[in-house]
């Protein structure tokens, strides 16, 4: 049997229709539907309308195209360029509607300038407070670039110092620190890659007729007004710190006429001041009775009476010799000189602490001629021959100077007065105002002044009796006298360690302008500050202050890590 294959039909149109099921008939008229809207929002240009996430995508390029022309509200938005990544919100406060009705129209007091060194925050409100003299001067905030520190011994004065040494350094301010005693600045000083000298009993020498190297550049100021100017204030200086010392000796001033007698004898010595004489060069003209000096001396022709005349003179110029109480400290040329530019301190922590006199003549020799040598540099800076340079002078322990003589206020007071006048910027820190009570009440009124005059005082922890004339001339409310006093109590024992706590004043201070409000801070330190802010390195042995040392590195690896 065999199959026959049939042929196939034509196909036709009406083969051809498609026949959809209800499904596909759905999904095509919602396609349809969007191909229609998404026509309907065609402007009329043609062009299509966006949809919101499109709209918002397209807006944040542009936004971040305009923020590299432009800084937004927390920086510009670019790579390295320190955008600040959170605001602070600010300190919101509560009260009743019978109180806030009083603070209509909502006037408040305005904080504290974000102008100079950052020292801490508020303890008030929190905020950053920042100050020092020299750039709070330049912005016009105080009359003059000077502070004084008074508080307690432990609470934290020198770090408040060290502090503004260290940020100031870091924004072109050279700091000298004009006589460390313990120290306290020797090892800051040294991180700075600064200059240490060490003056002491054996060690380097300090000639008080000598004002330094820079005596030599202000040949270079032109005849006239600004060069005779210029030397007369070194003249001046130097005559004032000599018979300064010489009155320490005596321990009350000099006649005038053995003023007139020093005066002439550094005249005849050193006409230019430009070969600084020895102690010894002067004795020897007293004693050879030179005719220009018993011409001052009112000698009548008798030399009987000129040696009565001189007698007390000579006594004094002999005791500040070599062989005087002072050794050769004082009789030598100056064994090391200040270089100027550099961060400096003169370490004269070797002097014996019961050595009060010597310790006041290093300090007077050591200020003076930091002051001198700045002094200089300013006079040709004025005269557009040298760069201009701000100098930040530091003299701690005032006290000591103050003790050791009747006769150092006047030679304090004298001193800052002349760095007022050449815009150095300074700042003097003691233990109470009870440092300022001298054997008489003239001598008292004078160094009370050091305070007085300064245009900012930082007050620490004090006793009630030991705050002197501060509440009278700061207007010092209540609430600060307290703040004060609540400070200057000791630390705690915790009964469950048997561990004492920190002073509850330690690193806090007011800083008081005038009789304006007083603003309460607490100084904080980073970890890289650490290791030379400890004043307690005597009570430490040596593998403490390896395990310190080595904790230390690590934290300043870290830092740099997370930078």
């Amino acid at each position: 049997m065999s199959l026959l294959k049939k042929d196939k039909p034509a196909v036709t149109d009406t083969d051809l229709t498609m026949t959809l099921s209800r499904r596909e008939a759905r999904r095509l008229d919602s396609l349809g539907r969007r191909l229609g809207r998404r026509q309907a929002r065609r402007r009329p240009d043609g062009t299509p309308v966006m949809s919101q996430l499109q709209s918002f995508w397209n807006d944040s390029a542009q936004a971040r195209k305009q923020s590299g022309l432009r800084p937004g509200r927390r920086g510009w938005m670019t790579r390295a360029a320190g955008r600040v990544n959170y605001i602070e919100s600010p300190i919101e406060y509560q009260g009743t509607t019978v109180q806030v009705e009083g603070l209509w129209p909502f006037v408040i007091g305005s904080g504290s300038p974000v102008v100079g060194v950052p020292l801490g925050p508020h303890l008030l409100n929190s905020s950053t407070v920042c100050a020092d003299p020299i750039f709070w001067f330049l912005n016009n905030l105080v009359l003059n670039p000077s502070a004084f520190v008074v508080g307690r011994p432990g609470l934290g004065k020198s770090t408040l110092v060290r502090r503004m040494i260290t940020v100031l350094e870091a924004w072109g301010i050279v700091p000298m620190v004009l006589g460390d005693t313990k120290p306290d600045y020797v090892d800051l000083i040294e991180a700075m890659e600064g200059q240490v000298i060490t003056v002491g009993r054996g060690r380097a020498s300090m000639n008080p007729l000598d004002l330094g190297p820079m005596m030599t550049a202000l040949l270079e100021l032109p005849e006239g007004r600004l060069r005779r100017q210029a030397f007369e204030e070194m003249r001046g200086r130097r005559l004032n710190l000599f018979t300064s010392m010489l009155a320490l000796l005596r321990d009350k001033p000099l006649e005038s006429f053995e003023v007139s007698i020093v005066s002439e004898c550094l005249r005849i010595l050193d006409p230019d001041l430009m070969t600084p004489p020895l102690v010894g060069d002067v004795l020897a003209l007293v004693r050879d009775r030179h005719p220009r000096i018993a011409k001052v001396a009112i000698d009548r022709n008798d030399e009987a009476h000129y040696y009565a005349r001189v007698e007390g003179l000579l006594d004094l110029l002999t005791a500040l010799g070599e062989n005087g109480p002072f050794g050769d400290m004082f009789s030598r040329p100056t064994t090391e000189h200040v270089e100027l530019g550099r961060p400096m301190v003169f370490d004269l922590s070797s002097i014996d602490d019961s050595d009060s006199m010597l310790l006041a003549a290093a300090q007077s020799v050591c200020w003076n001629y930091g002051s001198a040598v700045v002094s200089a540099e300013k006079h040709l800076a004025e005269a557009g021959l040298r760069e201009q340079r701000h100098y930040f002078l530091v003299m701690d322990e005032l006290w000591r100077m103050l003790r050791a003589s009747s006769t150092m206020v006047f030679f304090l007071d004298a001193l800052t007065r002349l760095n007022r006048s050449r815009g150095i910027g300074q700042i003097m820190a003691t233990h109470t105002m009870n440092d300022l009570k001298l054997s008489t009440q003239e001598l008292s009124d004078i160094a009370s002044g050091f305070v007085e005059r300064a245009a900012m005082v930082f007050m620490g922890g004090l006793a009630e009796a030991e705050m002197g004339n501060l509440t009278k001339v700061f207007s010092m409310s209540r609430a600060e006298r307290d703040m004060i006093t609540d400070w200057s109590s000791e630390g705690s024992v915790n009964p469950e360690t048997s561990k004492a706590a920190a002073p509850p004043g330690r690193g806090k201070f007011i800083l008081k302008i005038g009789k304006k409000p007083g603003v309460p801070f607490k100084v904080q330190l980073t970890n890289t500050e650490l290791l030379v802010n400890d004043t307690n390195k005597a009570w430490k042995s040596a593998s403490d202050r390896a395990a310190m040392s080595s904790t230390h590195q690590l934290d300043v690896e870290h830092e740099w890590a997370d930078l």
